[in-house]
């Protein structure tokens, strides 16, 4: 039984990440066996501790209820699945392939000068992320399989739930490799210390946020640490003409009701105007017998009397949906790429071309067809859990794994060869195989 505490009392943020760096180094020198052993006992620790942290995750909601709003509320909630789901997350992660020093390229510079590029891990990572205690043990595994040191800063709401898991797995750190230690993740539990944490540039790497749009967007406005992220997830789905009608319906209350606060839950449905009548009543009424309320964009208002959306971009995390006409697929995707966020977007029919045309056209994170758009999700991808979902450009896109914790680097072998103007050696710059 591990029982909740504070790791990090009396550390400065800066020490919490010095810390953090020193013991990445001692983890990366690590066998692949060794960490994988770490995973799996930390999977195993997870497991055998459910009562413990349904506890402790019980007293968070009892306490936040009434003061968060319900789709808060709804990620704060673990449940015995969503345990069971972490553990077998974690497992996935360990049994993937070993992330660090993998040889991606060699070339032989000149005779006898050999130039090897390999993955490498990105260093320490600041996640900062609002009442979603799930998330820390994904993020915790996917940290420790890169090869990376580990600072989380959860929400407040799940205060004992993340001290738990927390306890659980830097004691598993601790176990299974004392020359790692209990460093490796440090765990900041005041809202003051963000600031100071977003200043150490020097120390930390990389911030991910997981969170509001608010959150995401004051973490990107107050540091010079490059930031990997989204900050909203305005997810679309368009419904061609050609598609089946059972699937439309089956696709779109998925998308919506499966987990309406998830970043991944659809929030505007795009239909042609041609399936106005009885396809398109029929698709209205699925969603409202689901419970679903359904709002019209400018269109659908005028021509279907249904209640104006709130706006044109807007994500609801409930259980609520914006349904707008469209003329063409053209016209479905200029609409996108004008109010989307750039996350998630799902094509329904049964015309392979237009399909193959939408994936290739739609410029999101992840585009889908003829699949709901939850299935944009790290576990769902098989990369066992994920950090977040990215829409950033430069590094990783989409729900971001191990391999998007992951940089590179060079190493260079030689045999005393010296530039000298470059007149030392005669360059061949031939690729090796490998």
């Amino acid at each position: 039984m591990h029982s909740r505490l504070n790791p990090c009392v009396l550390q400065s943020p800066r020490e919490m990440a010095v810390k953090a760096r020193a013991a990445a180094r001692h983890l990366q020198a690590l066998s692949t066996e060794d960490r994988v052993k770490i995973l799996n006992s930390i999977a195993d620790e997870i497991e055998a501790n459910e009562a413990a942290i349904m506890e402790e995750n019980k007293a968070d909601v009892e306490a936040a209820t009434g003061t968060i709003s319900d789709s808060l509320l709804q990620r704060l909630i673990l449940k015995p699945a969503k345990i069971a789901q972490l553990a077998d997350g974690i497992r996935a992660i360990a049994r993937q392939e070993e992330p660090i020093g993998k040889l991606l390229s060699r070339t032989e510079l000149a005779d006898g000068l050999v130039l090897d590029k390999v993955t490498s891990p990105i260093g320490v990572l600041l996640i900062i992320f609002e009442a979603r205690p799930d998330a820390l043990p994904q993020i915790a595994a996917l940290a420790i399989r890169s090869g990376n040191g580990l600072l989380l800063k959860g929400g407040k709401e799940a205060v004992r739930s993340n001290a738990i898991l927390h306890s659980i797995i830097v004691g598993c750190v601790e176990k299974a490799a004392p020359s790692v230690g209990r460093g490796l993740i440090g765990l900041v539990t005041s809202r003051d210390e963000i600031d100071a944490l977003l200043a150490l540039n020097d120390t930390i790497d990389l911030v991910i946020p997981r969170g509001s749009n608010q959150l995401v967007s004051y973490i990107q406005s107050n540091t010079k640490i490059p930031v990997l992220g989204h900050a909203d997830g305005i997810c679309h789905i368009y419904v061609d003409p050609s598609a089946d009608d059972a699937m439309v319906k089956s696709i779109c209350v998925d998308s919506k009701i499966d987990y309406p606060a998830a970043c991944n839950a659809v929030e505007k449905i795009l239909v042609h105007e041609s399936l106005k009548g009885e396809r398109l009543d029929a698709l209205l009424a699925a969603l409202k017998e689901a419970g679903v309320t359904v709002h019209g964009g400018d269109r659908s208002v005028s021509e279907l009397g249904l209640s104006p959306a709130p706006s044109v971009r807007h994500e609801y995390s409930s259980l609520d949906v914006t349904v707008e006409a469209v003329s063409s697929t053209t016209e479905a995707i200029d609409h996108i790429h004008a109010n989307g966020s750039g996350h998630t977007e799902s094509i329904i029919t049964q015309d392979a071309a237009l399909a193959e045309e939408f994936l290739r056209r739609v410029d999101s994170a992840c585009v889908l067809h003829n699949a709901s758009t939850r299935f944009s999700d790290g576990y769902r991808f098989g990369l066992g859990a994920e950090v977040g979902i990215s829409t950033s450009r430069i590094h990783a896109r989409g729900p971001v794994g191990v391999e998007g914790l992951m940089t590179t680097r060079f190493l260079l072998r030689g045999h005393g060869q010296v530039v000298k103007k470059d007149t030392g050696v005669t360059y061949t710059h031939k690729s090796l195989p490998f």
